[in-house]
């Protein structure tokens, strides 16, 4: 494991505890020598993070639009930042920059972010270990539709459980590092039955 993409919001949320949690987990890739790949940015969660992997002498690579860039929150002290032409370029280099992926908490973007990884794996486009890290329950709900696609059978349990989920920066990490995809041997998308 030489580098994780972690998405993660422009804002610091509502409580301290977020925060603190991006500190632990940049900490823990830093002297875990894992490369983190971020969106690039100054500016919330995404900056406490990249910060903290780089005051403990960590590697930040950092992937943002030309567009972002020229609205002056690209983080300027990064060991390297690509620049790239839209979102989609981003998504596509962050990918193959990373190793693994791990979601924190966020808006849109990272609900973007992870569901694109989720489906690239279970499509068998990447086969690269997909996290969340539920910081404070923020995920609780997202889990429950997971769950509940299930039990509607629009996802199958094998694609579910192969998402790795902890509140634990360090039992996260183990799980990533330890992953072994849950094969599916049938084609996942049911054959029409008539009623």
């Amino acid at each position: 494991m030489e580098s994780i993409c972690v998405f993660c919001g422009s804002s610091m949320g509502r409580e301290k505890v977020y925060q603190q949690k991006a500190f632990a987990l940049g900490k823990l890739l830093a002297i875990n020598n894992i490369t983190l790949v971020y969106g690039g940015a100054d500016i919330g969660l995404m900056k406490v993070l990249a910060d903290t992997v780089l005051t403990f002498g960590g590697s930040v690579e950092g992937v943002m639009p030309g567009m972002l860039v020229e609205k002056e929150i690209a983080h300027q002290n990064l060991t390297k930042l690509h620049i790239v032409d839209s979102m989609h370029e981003r998504k596509l280099l962050m990918a193959k920059l990373s190793d693994a992926f791990i979601a924190m908490p966020g808006g849109f973007g990272i609900l973007d972010e992870l569901a694109e990884v989720f489906t690239w794996a279970q499509l068998e486009i990447i086969n690269k270990p997909c996290a969340i890290f539920n910081v404070n329950g923020y995920f609780d709900h997202l889990i429950s539709f997971l769950d509940h696609s299930v039990n509607e059978r629009f996802l199958r349990h094998e694609h579910r459980n192969n998402i790795i989920i902890d509140s634990d920066e360090n039992r996260l990490l183990e799980k990533i590092i330890s992953f072994k995809p849950i094969p599916v041997d049938s084609k996942w998308v049911d054959e029409l039955k008539l009623i």
